[in-house]
């Protein structure tokens, strides 16, 4: 299942159409409700003002290199105050039982 808002990007006939081709489920927030998908909402400003913002990639390969790089120090290195100063990484390694945390 992919869930996205109701920009154009995501409501164009191709983009349905590869969701469906590909047996990927639609569901889209209602209308203005960016509430209804605040933490993805709140992880894209920090990605454009953190990292695409501020730089100017070269070609398509350098932005999918320099995007998994950040993605990287967003998950492992970058605490977040609503986690409690904790790694996304670290607490949702928290939150597993302690036998799985043993493995």
């Amino acid at each position: 299942m992919l869930n996205t808002d109701q920009g154009s990007q995501f409501t164009s006939d191709a983009f349905i159409d590869v969701l469906k081709s590909n047996g990927i489920q639609i569901s889209m927030d209602g209308k203005g409700r960016w509430v209804d998908n605040v933490m993805v909402e709140r992880l894209w400003r920090s990605v454009k003002y953190e990292e695409v913002y501020l730089k100017a990639y070269s070609s398509v390969t350098d932005a999918k290199k320099q995007l998994s790089a950040y993605f990287e120090f967003y998950n492992l290195k970058r605490p977040h105050s609503s986690l409690d100063k904790m790694t996304p990484n670290e607490f949702y390694y928290d939150q597993l039982p302690q036998q799985n945390k043993v493995a």
